[in-house]
């Protein structure tokens, strides 16, 4: 597979690079596309990155690893993610944590065998009102309740 940007991709690019006074600055937003596009952030297509913004691979690297919304390792197809810091928590956060990693048979940063779920444990999706919080790619479930992971999880099956 050939890590490389169709040419439409690459005129989105180009809108979103124009946006930003240098080009380091729409480095987010370019591996955000990279990671929609290929699902995570290889070292391979870091180095595209890197090449498409004329900059060092230890630089896209230090940025992408410092964010948790990128990837660098593949997840499944409905990655959930469920918040832990102190407001979920406190609303049961841990324990919904706990079972889905029962329910999913995975740990953290694990994906299930069929390649359906991924899971992991987050400190904060700043919806602290509205603890606990669940996230399926990117959607929210706030005031998530524990009784309905087994629903939640058949929701996705497909």
């Amino acid at each position: 597979m050939a890590i490389e940007f169709t040419e439409a991709e690459l005129e989105e690019f180009k809108k979103i690079q124009d946006k930003y006074p240098e080009k380091q600055a729409s480095l987010m937003p370019l591996l955000w596309m990279a990671q929609n596009k290929w699902g995570w952030l290889s070292t391979d297509v870091m180095r595209y990155c890197a090449y498409l913004l004329e900059l060092p691979l230890a630089h896209v690297e230090g940025v992408a690893n410092f964010y948790t919304m990128y990837f660098k390792k593949p997840v499944g197809k409905h990655h959930i993610q469920v918040c832990t810091n102190v407001a979920c928590m406190l609303n049961g956060g841990e324990e919904i944590y706990k079972n889905f990693k029962e329910k999913l048979k995975i740990d953290n940063m694990e994906v299930t065998s069929d390649g359906l779920y991924s899971l992991e444990e987050v400190e904060c999706m700043g919806a602290c009102g509205m603890a606990p919080v669940v996230a399926v790619n990117e959607d929210f479930y706030e005031h998530f309740n524990i009784s309905d992971i087994d629903e939640f999880i058949n929701r996705f099956k497909a």
